[in-house]
């Protein structure tokens, strides 16, 4: 079999790594659960493609996350629920329903969206909308209603990388007016949620230092309170950790990098000497 610019050709290939008795064995092994987290990588590795402007390696990882799809669409044809087509058709519905300024109808649809704009309120009117058909077609299906959306964060996947999630959570509440107008209002609660931390790693009155489990939940509300001074400077904190995480990488390499020119390897060297470096390094960077 060939390689093909056809998305044809790659469900094709899909449908023969599935194929009992000539597929792969590995492929045939997995189901929803345990391709859904490589789909959640891959999609992180588009990201950090992004973040590095490398667009060959995008491309690569577009390559991969396209084939996440095609697995799970694949995986739902051999159960009879669905196939790639589906997904496809089923996508493009929702991007014209969508965008009635850019699809309208010969009415005046269009004209009438683009002079408005997309007004406050129509997104959410027609994901609504989505949302109604999308019950009556499972209704029609036979299938069970999905647990009743009654709270406004409901929309949110727990799926999501925590930080996103935090973010979209706020934003959401925010829409109701639960938000802070202040960004110092923000800074403050970070510093209340720092001494909420050092207060849980203290010892108690009888010496006793508190269980992992506290901790553990107040650096959550810390981490919380940093997205959301993050959300209120209209920055992505899971892309600035990313960055961060490139400027650790680089500057650790520049240590194992060097360390040797001090008569010492890396596993011998104190924190002292790799701290040395490491000011070396950031002055490097920032020059």
């Amino acid at each position: 079999m060939t390689p093909s610019r056809d998305i044809n050709r790659l469900i094709e290939i899909m449908a023969a790594l599935r194929t009992p008795g000539s597929g792969c064995p590995w492929d045939l092994e997995q189901d929803f659960s345990s391709i859904a987290p490589y789909t959640i990588e891959e999609a992180c590795e588009v990201a950090d493609a992004v973040d590095r402007g490398d667009m060959d390696d995008l491309r690569l990882e577009l390559g991969d996350l396209l084939l996440q799809s095609v697995y799970h669409a694949r995986m739902a044809e051999e159960q009879g629920h669905f196939d790639f087509g589906d997904v496809v058709e089923g996508i493009s519905a929702k991007m014209i329903r969508r965008h009635p300024h850019v699809f309208g109808d010969e009415d005046g649809t269009a004209e009438q969206y683009s002079a408005a704009g997309m007004a406050k309120g129509t997104w959410e009117r027609i994901k609504a909308e989505e949302k109604k058909e999308a019950a009556e077609r499972r209704s029609e299906l036979g299938l069970p209603p999905k647990a009743s959306n009654s709270s406004l964060l409901d929309d949110i996947p727990s799926a999501l990388p925590a930080l996103m999630a935090a973010v979209k959570l706020q934003k959401q509440a925010s829409k109701v007016g639960f938000d802070w107008n202040d960004v110092n209002a923000v800074l403050d609660k970070i510093r209340e949620e720092t001494a909420e931390v050092e207060a849980e790693l203290s010892p108690n009155a009888d010496g006793e230092l508190n269980s992992n489990q506290r901790v553990k939940e107040e650096i959550g509300d810390l981490l919380f309170a940093v997205a959301n001074l993050a959300r209120h400077l209209d920055i992505d904190p899971d892309s600035a950790l990313r960055s961060t995480n490139a400027k650790f990488r680089n500057r650790f390499r520049y240590i194992e990098e060097n360390i040797g020119k001090t008569g010492t390897t890396l596993e011998d060297a104190d924190l002292e000497e790799m701290e040395t470096l490491w000011v070396e390094a950031k002055k490097k960077s920032d020059t």
